[in-house]
């Protein structure tokens, strides 16, 4: 049996104001292309197949495309909820889609483990070559009971232990099938931050309850784990068999250095120790970031313009974020950078301005614009910036928590309205 894991599609998404619908369609003709001739027989998608709870109508287009194309060829599908999905939208066509050979978990139910055993196909068989405990992004309303008079830490143990219980109890269900189906391999999900994983400024900071990140060692012993939300492809704790695959195509310019694709799971071979590899995914659309004094920007965005590759799509432009160094005061220093690339394919999306000597002497970590921070880096700037370090961690706690709490409740009104 052979299991493609990906995640973090991000259906529907704005990048800086540019659809990504052309770089979806042609990643799904890829993908489509990579299960026929590497004989896929499952594709397991961990989490934020959309962008948001409310994608729009082409971004809905595009996934009925995914599972039609892929039920046509005899590939099974599974789908996890990831933070960015909306829970009512994915159940909408739960049961159609479970025809298509299509099964999508939207939320955790900690009372119906059962929910959460996917049994998992070879291509023309109706013998399971193993099981999946596919759990979504757990809302804390999900799962978290919490218990009066306690502190910040001890409510973060407290949830950590009922996320573990959780996966162990989903897990031991699995067991049981896998004994009485003659000893399967049983792989797990996941759409969360573990401890030691590396992200990017496009994953949105995402706690259930307080909890930051959760422990490796509080997984069961899973065969493979499929893990989605952290967009740079990686293995967690030099863990062959745990893995995050990273979103196909890059969601932020910090991303453009790093080679997208996804991981292949082959049980050919070995039902407790798979083959484990990763297959690169094509880049669909050019980004190109580049910083110093004019006169080098122009020059860098006229070569990188030049070597673009239109073999596949004649119509290639370069998405380009710039940030321009120098001490001079330039008032129009953004149209002289238009004029010099005026007539190119070159599409400037963000362009930042910083003094020489800001540069030189600012920290790498300090380069950074609001849009670049997130809601919880912004909250720490203003703490350091008012000199408040005594009781830093208890208000950084209690801003998380009811921050955390101001997102549960927007998303409920989202899938009410949905």
């Amino acid at each position: 049996m052979k299991i493609l894991h990906t995640s973090d599609w991000h259906l529907g998404q704005y990048f800086m104001g540019k659809s990504r619908k052309n770089e979806h369609r042609a990643l799904i003709t890829w993908l489509f292309e990579c299960v026929e001739i590497r004989a896929i027989d499952v594709v397991i998608i961990a989490g934020d197949i959309f962008d948001t709870g409310s994608p729009p109508s082409y971004a809905r287009e595009l996934y009925n495309q995914l599972v039609l194309g892929l039920h046509q060829r005899g590939c099974q599908l599974v789908i996890v909820a990831g933070n960015h999905d909306s829970v009512s939208m994915l159940n909408e066509s739960r049961s159609l889609l479970a025809e298509l050979n299509t099964y999508v978990v939207s939320s955790a139910k900690p009372n119906e483990p059962n929910e959460h055993v996917v049994r998992l196909y070879r291509k023309g068989t109706t013998d399971a070559a193993a099981l999946l405990c596919a759990i979504p992004y757990i809302r804390p309303r999900d799962i978290f009971q919490s218990e009066a008079g306690l502190d910040e830490r001890s409510k973060q143990g407290l949830l950590a232990e009922q996320i573990k219980d959780f996966y162990h109890d989903v897990y031991q269900v699995a067991q049981q099938d896998a004994k009485e189906l003659g000893g399967l391999p049983i792989l797990g999900s996941g759409h969360l931050t573990t401890l030691g994983a590396s992200i990017s400024e496009s994953v949105r900071e995402i706690y259930v309850g307080t909890l930051e990140s959760f422990p490796l060692d509080y997984f069961p012993a899973f065969s493979y784990l499929a893990l989605g939300h952290i967009h740079r492809p990686q293995k967690v704790a030099g863990l062959d068999h745990v893995r995050y695959s990273g979103s196909p195509i890059p969601l932020s310019f910090d991303e453009v250095a790093t080679n997208k694709n996804m991981v292949l799971v082959d049980y050919s071979s070995s039902h407790t120790a798979p083959e484990i590899q990763t297959i690169d995914v094509p880049l669909f659309q050019a980004l190109f970031s580049v910083s110093g004094e004019l006169d080098y920007v122009v020059k860098a965005l006229k070569q990188e313009e030049l070597n673009l590759d239109r073999s596949q799509d004649e119509t290639m432009r370069l998405w380009a974020e710039v940030t321009l160094i120098s001490d001079e005061y330039v008032s129009d220093l953004y149209r002289q950078l238009q004029m010099a690339i005026e007539g190119l394919d070159i599409d400037l999306l963000r362009v930042k301005r910083l003094l020489k000597t800001q540069a030189q002497s600012m920290p790498q970590g300090t380069k950074e614009t609001l849009a670049e921070l997130s809601v919880e880096q912004v909250f720490e700037r203003c703490l350091n910036s008012a000199g408040i370090e005594e009781d830093g961690d208890k208000l950084t706690g209690l801003f998380k928590q009811h921050y955390q709490a101001m997102l549960t409740q927007q998303q409920e009104l989202d899938d009410e309205n949905l």
